[in-house]
């Protein structure tokens, strides 16, 4: 009988198993939800606030229109860039001589701005990664502001992981997490 009952409970068990299945995969979010949506960069005028979900049909066509940023064609590699440890926006005590740098720039150069681009190495899903390249190019902006600079001259963009490379070496993805200091004049 004690058989019988034990029996009954785990084929029970195995039916209510196989009903429940397996969690579905998170859907990655649409580009243009993340990417270019209420509050990216600096918020103020980039030209995308017409765009909607529906005016596109694959992420391509997303970086086909952000090709035609406006700060696509800041000068890249005039000042240097900041790099940042794993899962961080803190910017280490060792990358803050090169804000104190980017800073001296902007005073001896008045009519320029800086356009402050965060990147993230592969780990992690498309939405957390362009939070986090946000959150770094805003620590970069906050702490330049520390240093006298107007926020007037600063512009904050994330590209999250869309320039990382899938599967790098630990020193690949130290380069992937980063905030490039780009010159707009």
């Amino acid at each position: 009988m004690i058989l019988r009952n034990l029996i009954v409970l785990l084929l029970a068990s195995l039916i209510a198993a196989s009903f429940t299945g397996c969690k579905k995969k998170p859907r990655r979010p649409n580009p243009l939800d993340t990417v270019m949506g209420a509050g990216a960069g600096a918020g103020s005028g980039s030209g995308f606030e017409s765009l909607q979900a529906g005016d596109f049909e694959s992420a391509e066509d997303v970086l086909q229109v952000r090709s035609n940023d406006p700060y696509a064609n800041a000068e890249r590699g005039l000042l240097p860039t900041v790099y940042f440890d794993f899962n961080s926006s803190a910017i280490k005590a060792s990358e803050r001589a090169k804000l104190d740098d980017a800073a001296s720039y902007l005073r001896d150069n008045p009519s320029s701005k800086l356009v402050l681009e965060g990147h993230c190495d592969w780990r992690g899903t498309a939405a957390y990664n362009l939070g986090l390249g946000d959150r770094r190019s805003n620590s970069v902006s906050s702490y330049l502001k520390t240093l006298g600079v107007s926020d007037s001259r600063l512009v904050t963009l994330s590209k999250g992981d869309l320039d990382a490379l899938e599967g790098a070496t630990e020193a690949a993805m130290a380069q992937d997490r980063r905030v490039e200091v780009n010159v707009l004049k």
